[in-house]
Formats: structure tokens, C-alpha cells, sequence
């Protein structure tokens, strides 16, 4: 970013905590830089607590401190927010909405006035540094925005731009996936444990071979079913295994999970 800019948090849940933690990790803030609002005092304490920020209860506080702001409250929140500090906001603030649902359109239609916006869609590993998000602009931003929050989503894992249509489907893979990897994890663990193995070394062994075989895709740049095939023996374990899980549809089954959230995510956001 170039210099570090006050960032401010409309909310101060664990995302909030957890994206505010990435950005002084990355050197993009400071403690001193960082301001966030929330009417819950446990909120308050435990943010300023793992990020050294400053908290108040004042959003209209935060408004007038930094000119990136981040909506970082409940998607049904999110309407009571902006009317509450629409009537602040000048030429230079950026707003970046992480409200599930929450469509740029209505955004727009609630400040009444151009307004810079950026809709990101993160997941819940932001809370371990290894968030995968995308985000989308509205007519009013620009390319140094898209700049600025591809830096500031990058401290916390990966992130890409995208229209706004296709965050339904990144909700559907990457917003709802951690619970499919979890899901799998504990199936593998039950598996091992199934086959001999104590539930707690199974467990970690399931959860280290997810981390493992996601890091060799994204540093080899290698195709998944290239990856596959080179641990496929002819005749060997895997191919046995595998053949059981083709046998039961995984595929067609997680391809089938991303579609319905993503329809999910669709008609939660018309409504």
C-alpha cells in the first residue's frame, strides 16, 4: 500500500479480529493505525486484545478516525449501519463489506450518494492466515481500490476478483468449504481409527494430508488429477481406494454440495 492508511472495523467479531491481526502481520498496519466499533464489550475487549487496536462503541468514532472501513457486522445489521453513517462518509472513504448476501446494489441504494464499495466474500481460515476470498467492486470504485484490497485480503491467505454474480458460487465453494474439508477430515479419521489407528493421531494425520496435498496443488501449479496420478500404483492401495470412493459418488456429491449452496446463497441474497 504504499504508506499504511487508518483502517477501521464497522464490528468487532473474530473476522474483524482475525483480518486486523493479517494486516499488522503484513507490516499494512499498525496497532495505533487500527480503530473498531462494537456495542458489546466482550467484542471490544477481545479485539483490542489480539490486535493491541484501539475500540470504542462510537461507529460514527470510526467513520471520522480512518478512511478504509470495513463492514464487518451482521448481514441484517447491515441496513441500521449505513444510515447510521451514510451522512459521514466523503469522497475518499472506502467501504469493504464482508455482510454475507448483502448485494452491492443494496449497499448503494442505502447511502443514497456514490460511494466507493468493494463486496468481499472471506472464509473462516482468515482466523489461521489461510482465508481463500474474492470480491467484487461497485460502479463507483476503482482500480487502486481493487489494489488496495487484493494487498489487504492477501495478508490473510489469497484473494481474486470476480463480478459480483459469480460470489454466489465462490459462497458455494470457498465460503461453504471449509465445512466440506472438515466433514472429510473427520470421515478419513474415522477411517484410520476404523482401521486401528487412536483418534487422535488419525485425526492429525487425516487433517496434515488435506494441508499437504492443498499446498502441493497450489505451489506445483500441477492439475489435481495430475497430482492424483502420480501416488496411483498399478494394482497398488490407492487405486483400491479410490475406486471405493468412485463407487459412492464422491464427486458428483461435492460438485452437487457447491451448486446448492451457491443457489442457497442466491436466493438469500433476493430476499
Amino acid at each position: 500500500m504504499g504508506v499504511q492508511h487508518f483502517i477501521g472495523f464497522l464490528g468487532a467479531g473474530k473476522m474483524a479480529s482475525a483480518l486486523a491481526g493479517g494486516f499488522l502481520r503484513a507490516g499494512l498496519a499498525s496497532a495505533g493505525s487500527i480503530v473498531a466499533s462494537d456495542p458489546f464489550v466482550s467484542s471490544r475487549e477481545s479485539f483490542a486484545t489480539t490486535t493491541g487496536g484501539r475500540v470504542t462503541a462510537s461507529n460514527i468514532e470510526v467513520v471520522e478516525a480512518c478512511r478504509v472501513l470495513f463492514i464487518a457486522v451482521k448481514p441484517n445489521q447491515v441496513a441500521e449501519l449505513l444510515r447510521e453513517v451514510g451522512p459521514l462518509l466523503r469522497p475518499e472513504h472506502l467501504l469493504i463489506s464482508i455482510a454475507a448476501g448483502v448485494t452491492l446494489a443494496k449497499m448503494d441504494a442505502l447511502l443514497e450518494k456514490p460511494t466507493r464499495v468493494v463486496r468481499v466474500m472471506p472464509n473462516t481460515p482468515a482466523l489461521v492466515g489461510a482465508s481463500a476470498s474474492a470480491f467484487a467492486l461497485n460502479a463507483s470504485a476503482t482500480q487502486e481500490d481493487a489494489q488496495l484490497v487484493q494487498e489487504l485480503l492477501a495478508a490473510v491467505g489469497i484473494a481474486s476478483q470476480v463480478p459480483e454474480y459469480l460470489l454466489d458460487a465462490v459462497t458455494g465453494l470457498s465460503g461453504s468449504g471449509p465445512a466440506y474439508a472438515y466433514l472429510i477430515i473427520e470421515a478419513l479419521s474415522d477411517g484410520g481409527v476404523a482401521a486401528g489407528l487412536p483418534r487422535d493421531t488419525s485425526t492429525r494425520l487425516a487433517a496434515q494430508t488435506l494441508l499437504g496435498a492443498a499446498k502441493m496443488v497450489l505451489e506445483t501449479n500441477q492439475h489435481p488429477g495430475a497430482l492424483k496420478d502420480a501416488v496411483t500404483s498399478p494394482g497398488g492401495t490407492t487405486i483400491e481406494g479410490l475406486h471405493e470412493l468412485e463407487k459412492g459418488g464422491l464427486r458428483g456429491v461435492l460438485m452437487n454440495a457447491v451448486r446448492a449452496a451457491a443457489e442457497k446463497s442466491k436466493k438469500l441474497g433476493q430476499s
